[in-house]
């Protein structure tokens, strides 16, 4: 089959599974709000779950950087793309989060996949939940490293694996939000399993960071917990872009020698680098956007189930509607957007077969008429 034919089959058949994907250009704006073509709609489909995005400090932030600094980093943070704006947000984050040191990347995805490559060998084990995020996914099955997975969030399933490893090193990853599913994985529980097995825990806190914990510290911090290694990013409640791991002295210096993300990648501007500093600034001394985010949760579960409308038992910000049927959901989706409100449908490989879902985020940017507009909205739809 030449590639021609492959490419065509490939998209015929997720065209009639319900399965082919679309970008939409789109245009956000303050107040949970974003423009497609000429229609607004109220956005329920964010990571932006503080509001920071749009907040003036973050912009002015970045703006009075890209003066300072200019727009691109022009090199590698081994070349001349490490500026002292950089070196102070490594700093930040490390005193923030309770670690020796800090080391950014361009992405979570990066992160992940650099830490994974770094770290693994051929007589190395990797045990993953089982719906941890793809970019961790791929990379323990690229690695050369034992690859085991263990149902999500099952101690019991963990305590399994771990049992059935003969691997000296042997390195536990999990999340600390799962980012589909909104729950919280149990890291008190993990944490005190890897300890007595001498293993290392890995927690990629992407959707937690910011969000819970004193000061926005995260899931870590909220169950007391200090895993070997941290991943967090500045997309989501933090509101900018980039990511940091988190991690010993050696273990930093290590990644720094070996990580093929870091080396061979153009840094992220220095700009951006103080938008993510304001950001941290107003996550900490301002825990007004974390309580007003608590409250449009409460409302909104609240709101579902006065109409019935079946919700999981997710608390975060993360409130997904299961569905089940592909066409069904996308239905669903296009029936809320007449509506006018922008609700995102996921569907496999993004999630396990038979699960397509809404994918409900919630902001503090949301207004209790927008929240309860949504949910009017999808009594009708569902």
């Amino acid at each position: 089959m030449s590639w021609q034919q492959r490419i065509e089959k490939t998209l015929y058949q997720r065209q009639q599974q319900g399965l082919l994907r679309r970008r939409s250009a789109v245009t956000l704006s303050t107040q949970a709000t974003l423009r497609s073509g000429t229609q607004l709609f109220t956005h329920f489909s964010s990571n932006d779950y503080l509001g920071l995005s749009q907040h003036p400090s973050v912009i002015d932030a970045w703006c009075k950087g890209a003066q300072q600094w200019g727009t691109g980093a022009g090199a590698s943070g081994h070349v001349t793309g490490y500026s002292p704006t950089h070196q102070q947000l490594e700093q930040t984050l490390a005193s923030w989060l309770g670690f020796p040191r800090a080391i950014l990347f361009t992405s979570g995805f990066a992160a992940n996949q650099a830490l994974v490559f770094a770290l693994a060998e051929s007589n190395d084990t990797l045990i993953a939940d089982k719906l941890m995020h793809a970019s961790l996914q791929e990379a323990a099955a690229l690695s050369p490293a034992q690859y085991r997975r263990y149902p999500h969030n099952s101690v019991e399933g963990l305590t399994r694996q771990l049992a059935a490893t003969e691997s000296e090193n042997c390195l536990v990853i999990t999340e600390g939000v799962f980012s589909m599913d909104g729950d919280s994985a149990p890291l008190s529980a993990i944490d005190a399993l890897c300890q007595s097995k001498q293993a290392w825990l890995m927690v990629d806190d992407a959707h937690g960071i910011g969000v819970v914990g004193e000061e926005g510290r995260g899931s870590c911090a909220q169950q007391n917990v200090q895993p070997d290694i941290l991943v967090v990013t500045f997309g989501k409640a933090l509101g900018v872009g980039g990511a940091a791991i988190l991690c010993s002295d050696a273990v930093a210096q290590y990644i720094e020698q070996v990580a093929r993300h870091l080396i061979y990648s153009t840094a992220f501007p220095a700009a951006q680098a103080q938008a993510v500093l304001a950001s941290i600034d107003l996550v900490r001394h301002h825990p007004e956007f974390r309580q007003q985010l608590i409250r449009n949760i409460d409302l909104f579960r609240q709101r579902c189930r006065d109409r019935e409308i079946p919700l999981t038992d997710s608390i975060t910000a993360i409130q997904p509607i299961i569905i089940g049927d592909n066409h069904r959901t996308l239905a669903v989706a296009e029936a809320l957007k007449t509506a006018g409100y922008w609700v995102q449908a996921i569907r496999p490989p993004t999630v396990p077969v038979g699960s397509a879902r809404l994918r409900i985020t919630l902001s503090a940017a949301h207004s209790e008429l927008q929240i309860d507009g949504l949910v009017e909205a999808l009594s009708h739809a569902l």
